[in-house]
């Protein structure tokens, strides 16, 4: 018996110290990744970054205003039509709709989320560019809506099933119905975890290319309109990336590094609200 509780206490040290040493070798990834990262962006990012248009090819300086302008443009669009679509439909899937209805979104959003941005980017390009023969930034944003919604389906229906049934039962035995049940307490107590669920959509979209290289390509001035084609961070640290020039390759670094703290930002929003809804809950 002794000798067994020996193999078996070895064998748990075994297994823990590989489990950590996996952690150890992520974790160091990860910080590699952001370190190299911080360091040849770090120095490429100054005030003309955020405030000057892009320098013709070939010249150093310039920036990239134009493009951080074209990217909340486009995030802001996509969460304006992707957020209630998503929304309502996560709503009736979790409270309203029958185990078939249900079952049938369900499969369809989880289709729509497996599939490629790219041919994403193709069907918004035959639907909403060809026809009026320019690429735009209303283009662009209904593409990233359309990554946006299946992301915001999930993550409602889950938070609006994970609320306690006798919130829905307290609030049907003081005689409302079910819509006002589902408005006035199930969606109310949900709030913040559908909240956490549209940060982290949107996040996401923030860092797509492939569709907007079908929508709203690229523009190298400032797009006032919605109609007009508009720059934008992944596009231009793709653009910049492949480019010749050694200045456009320190500022696709720096445009990395501000895209990247949006979204680290977006991550942190994220989860002080999570804490803050456990916080209320205690």
């Amino acid at each position: 018996m002794k000798t067994r509780f020996i193999l078996r206490k070895a064998i748990n040290a075994l297994m823990l110290g590989l489990t950590g040493l996996c952690a150890l070798v992520t974790v160091s990834v990860l910080f590699f990744i952001l370190g190299y990262l911080l360091w040849n962006g770090g120095r490429a990012l100054d005030w003309n970054f955020f405030t000057k248009l892009p320098s013709p090819p070939g010249e150093t300086g310039g920036g990239m205003a134009n493009a951080i302008a074209g990217s909340a443009k486009l995030i802001l669009i996509s969460v304006l039509v992707g957020l209630p679509v998503g929304f309502m439909a996560g709503v009736y899937v979790a409270e309203f709709s029958g185990k078939t209805m249900a079952f049938f979104v369900r499969y369809t959003t989880d289709l729509l989320n497996g599939v490629p941005s790219i041919v994403i980017g193709i069907f918004v390009y035959a639907i909403a560019v060809l026809p009026v023969k320019h690429f735009s930034v209303l283009a662009g944003g209904l593409a990233l809506s359309l990554i946006l919604i299946p992301v915001v389906v999930r993550t409602t229906e889950e938070f609006l099933r994970s609320v306690p049934g006798p919130l829905r039962e307290g609030a049907l035995a003081l005689g409302a119905r079910h819509w006002q049940a589902v408005a006035t307490v199930i969606v109310p107590a949900a709030a913040r975890g559908i909240l956490t669920g549209a940060i982290l959509g949107a996040a996401r979209v923030a860092g797509e290319t492939a569709p907007l290289l079908f929508t709203s390509f690229n523009n190298r001035y400032w797009s006032p309109g919605l109609g007009e084609p508009s720059a934008s961070l992944p596009v231009m640290i793709f653009t910049y990336a492949i480019a010749p020039y050694d200045d456009w390759h320190r500022q696709a670094w720096a445009a990395g590094l501000v895209l990247l703290g949006l979204v680290l930002a977006a991550n942190i929003a994220t989860r002080w609200i999570l804490s803050k809804g456990l916080s209320a809950q205690r």
